[in-house]
């Protein structure tokens, strides 16, 4: 009777793992991967074997490879993603074509408030702006996923406390809050227009008065 082989236990995979053919694992779970990736969660990829250090300098190099192509690899904050680059998504769109979101006025200097001043309360909004606060705006907000209620104030009544997500990054193409553009920026986009504004986001269109 022939002797049953036994196969390579885990540390023999990681010992016969180049270089190269870590890259190429690292892009093919980015290429595939519809959510942008953190590097501890990629490390899963090599049984936590391989230390995020490592992890990050090869995602450099690969990130210097993609360079002059059509795609890049970025990182944002929620992790590392592969995106098509800014002057090349307007003949994708001819494939499928998108409604430019479009974004009242009311929605944007909220989403600015919120932002900028994080955490606040919808009075915080309020007194900023000096108008009331729709609960159409928050609710249009929250179900984009770019705010979120991470607590209530210690004061009477409790009021939710709102601030801006993860997602909120991502789509920016942030990796932090220290990343976003000086405020007299955001102030310049929402005062261009008085009626709607467009954000470089996917979304359905919404309004608020």
């Amino acid at each position: 009777m022939s002797a049953q082989s036994t196969p390579p236990n885990q540390s023999d995979a990681l010992d016969s793992l180049t270089p190269e053919k870590t890259r190429k694992i690292l892009e093919a779970a980015l290429l595939t991967t519809q959510e942008p990736l953190p590097v501890n969660e990629l490390r899963k990829l090599f049984n936590h074997e391989l230390s995020a250090a490592l992890l990050a300098k090869l995602l450099e190099e690969i990130r210097e490879k993609w360079r002059d192509s059509g795609v890049e690899l970025v990182t944002v904050a929620s992790g590392w993603r592969f995106q098509t680059k800014a002057e090349i998504q307007p003949y994708l769109d001819r494939l499928t074509p998108q409604k430019t979101p479009r974004y009242s006025r009311a929605i944007m200097e909220t989403l600015a408030i919120i932002a900028y001043r994080q955490p606040v309360t919808r009075g915080d909004i309020e007194e900023i702006r000096g108008v009331s606060v729709s609960s159409s705006v928050l609710k249009t907000l929250t179900a984009r996923g770019w705010i979120e209620a991470i607590g209530h104030r210690n004061v009477p009544g409790k009021p939710a406390l709102f601030a801006t997500t993860s997602q909120f990054l991502d789509d920016l193409n942030l990796r932090t809050l220290e990343e976003l553009p000086p405020l007299e920026e955001m102030r310049s986009l929402i005062e261009s227009n008085d009626n709607h504004q467009e954000l470089p986001f996917a979304a359905p269109e919404a309004s608020d008065r």
